[in-house]
């Protein structure tokens, strides 16, 4: 665990998309975060030692999907596949596809296995999941604006971690997509082990590329300011009341993730920077979802 000093920033960008903005001044107070996301292996001990089934492993309730086939009603997940060639990219169904048997142990399916890649950020994993093993770490989840501060690494108002340029002289700074997206990818094409790219001005490694990370914080469209609603100081929030999600997402509670993947690319998702966030259900791993942790200094 890195220790992060507290202090104030800038949080946001006004530049890309909207659910980034305001940019506003955060104040963090200090804790420590984990220098890469949880592998593969550090997650196999915690199975090892609990006997936890993921969110992913678990039998389907038949009842909560009225109408569908009960074939399809076997545990999985949804897992990336390249397409063959261009595709309309507002429709992110021509490369996702519910996996059978896909889980943290199978990431690409029931014939794929864990064995040469431990030391790759676990995926697939749920926010009960990322949840459940901090716990058992006797550590947490960051907040959004940990993790927002911990990834500029120092630099205040930077749009990525290392500065203003995605590819600084040509050189990839994170595990992100090179080529054209979904089918001509000229990086890495999928996770990578953990610290195999630079760190960032703290120390730390992958806070943006290789996977989305799960922070403690509810989503909503845009950031909120302090003074729009009232915040505990003693939550661990960020910018929203914890009554935000009921309000905007009554059927299911949506968790910010923070970092961008392997699959951000500058034509269809720049989200490798610090800024950057997208609303997840925390009930749905992906082939490029993990997590690290966190705990109070």
């Amino acid at each position: 665990m890195v220790l992060i000093e507290g202090g104030s920033f800038r949080m946001g960008s006004d530049e890309f998309y909207p659910d980034e903005r305001p940019v506003h001044e955060r104040r963090v107070e200090a804790f420590r975060i984990a220098r890469h996301e949880v592998t593969n292996e550090m997650f196999a001990d915690f199975v090892g030692a609990t006997g936890y089934v993921t969110v992913a492993e678990r039998e389907l309730d038949a009842a909560a999907f009225p109408g569908a086939d009960p074939a399809d009603l076997v545990p999985g997940s949804m897992v990336f596949t390249p397409t063959r060639g261009p595709v309309d990219l507002g429709d992110w169904r021509a490369w996702w596809r519910w996996t059978p048997g896909a889980n943290w142990r199978h990431p690409f399916g029931r014939s794929s296995s864990i064995d040469d890649r431990l030391q790759h950020p676990v995926v697939h994993v749920a926010f009960e999941d990322a949840s459940t093993y901090a716990a058992w770490a006797g550590l947490r989840l960051p907040t959004e604006a940990e993790h927002e501060y911990a990834a500029r690494g120092g630099l205040d108002g930077a749009r990525f971690a290392w500065g203003a340029e995605a590819h600084p002289e040509g050189i990839a700074q994170a595990n992100s997509w090179l080529g054209r997206f979904p089918y001509d990818n000229r990086g890495v094409g999928g996770t990578a082990p953990v610290g195999s790219y630079p760190p960032n001005g703290y120390g730390l490694h992958d806070m943006t590329g290789n996977v989305w990370e799960w922070t403690s914080d509810y989503y909503t469209p845009r950031h909120i300011r302090l003074s729009d609603r009232p915040v505990d100081p003693e939550a661990r929030q960020n910018l929203l009341a914890r009554a935000s999600a009921d309000e905007i997402f009554p059927a299911t509670a949506r968790r910010v993730l923070k970092g961008g993947s392997f699959l951000c690319s500058p034509e269809y998702c720049l989200r490798f920077r610090p800024a950057a966030r997208s609303p997840q259900a925390e009930d749905t791993g992906m082939s490029h979802i993990g997590f690290r942790c966190a705990r109070d200094a």
